[in-house]
């Protein structure tokens, strides 16, 4: 009784107020999710959160030599053509997902390293938090000589700032966060809020979820005619929500949809990249490699150990050039200046038609991980 009476008059209201102390914490921030995420993913590698601990005490990305100059762009690099005859590199680098990607220093360096090896397609998002480490990047880049011109950025506006009015005054903070005159791409970064922790103007005012993706559009479509914005589109989105957008009158084309993409996707993910090709509408596949939480399966496969081995290239290469190889552009995350290279080198060989096939049917394998697309793991209809 006497340990019960403990637990219950002292352990748990401590643990209690600790709880609410938390919650408390993310929830006066602007982007509570995002905060999260910028907490819970450096704590997993063992690094204590820069947005609460300082940035620039991290390890990782090392300093960019200061006489470094820009290296030639990849010899036999690719681009995606968007509506507006505007050429998107098919390689990126991703700026979330990582422990680095959330230290202002790390970003910063990881963006000039990025930018001085020939890189040139950056992906990030509001959502990540950290807009100005990479506008810090990009503009010690241009300084060195590389033409703003060259660099293609692209950024998301979140969910729970959708609504007319809101995505009119959100996104052109985006251009001042990042120290920009112009975007490159802006996407739609989900269909929908997450229920219960997320919500927007539209919700308060009461319109449903395709009302509120056609008007947040249409304020996109403003930006990109007044010059702010290059390009729109979209990520996350099955065919339906694709067929709202179309369906509007005086909006811009979607320029492109950025998905969840690899040898193991259902069915549905499979329609949405063949839809968006009969649709002109370019794909950025994130997590080639499997889900975003089975990243490692692809490294189990005997068969390409061999394609390795055969192509004198790592199995991630091998991958990242699938994916290229099957029309979308690929932005994989890294900090470290050796895996840049590797991957800018993706452009220096090519799978023949037989091997491309041979990771086609990865997904009929007796242990292939089953891939939900995203818009399906969370209610965004």
């Amino acid at each position: 009784m006497g340990l019960i009476r403990i637990l219950c008059g002292r352990v748990l209201p401590l643990i209690v107020f600790i709880v609410a102390l938390i919650l408390g914490y993310f929830a006066r921030h602007q982007q509570p999710l995002a905060l999260f995420f910028a907490t819970v993913i450096p704590l997993r590698h063992g690094h204590l959160p820069p947005h609460t601990f300082g940035h620039g005490k991290m390890k990782g990305t090392p300093e960019v030599p200061k006489d470094m100059k820009p290296k030639p762009r990849p010899a036999n690099e690719s681009f995606l053509t968007l509506p507006g005859g505007h050429r998107m590199p098919q390689n990126g680098i991703g700026m979330c997902c990582r422990y680095s990607a959330y230290d202002d220093v790390l970003v910063e360096r990881t963006v000039l390293w990025y930018l001085l090896e020939g890189g040139r397609l950056i992906d990030g998002a509001h959502m990540y938090l950290n807009h100005a480490a990479i506008g810090r990047g990009i503009q010690e880049a241009i300084k060195r000589g590389i033409p703003r011109e060259e660099i293609f950025v692209t950024t998301k506006i979140g969910p729970q700032f959708f609504g007319y009015e809101t995505a009119r005054e959100t996104v052109p903070k985006y251009l001042k966060e990042l120290n920009l005159e112009y975007i490159d791409l802006v996407l739609m970064h989900a269909p929908a809020p997450f229920k219960y922790i997320q919500t927007n103007e539209c919700e308060k005012r009461g319109i449903s979820r395709k009302e509120c993706r056609q008007e947040t559009w249409k304020a996109l479509s403003e930006l990109r005619d007044s010059g702010l914005l290059r390009n729109i589109g979209v990520s996350n989105f099955a065919v339906n929500h694709l067929k709202e957008l179309q369906e509007m009158g005086n909006v811009a084309p979607i320029a492109n949809n950025q998905i969840q993409y690899s040898p193991f996707v259902d069915a549905s993910e499979q329609e949405t990249l063949t839809y968006c090709v009969e649709h002109d509408i370019t794909i950025t596949a994130y997590s080639p490699l499997g889900g975003m939480l089975d990243q490692d399966k692809a490294f189990t496969y005997g068969v390409l150990q061999e394609l390795s081995s055969k192509y004198d290239r790592h199995v991630s290469q091998i991958m990242l050039r699938w994916a290229m190889q099957a029309g979308t552009a690929v932005i994989p995350g890294t900090g470290n200046p050796k895996h840049m290279k590797e991957n800018l080198d993706i452009y220096n060989f090519e799978l023949s038609q037989e091997d491309f096939e041979t990771i086609n049917g990865l997904k009929h394998a007796k242990d292939a991980p089953v891939i939900t697309p995203f818009n399906q793991q969370v209610d965004m209809d």
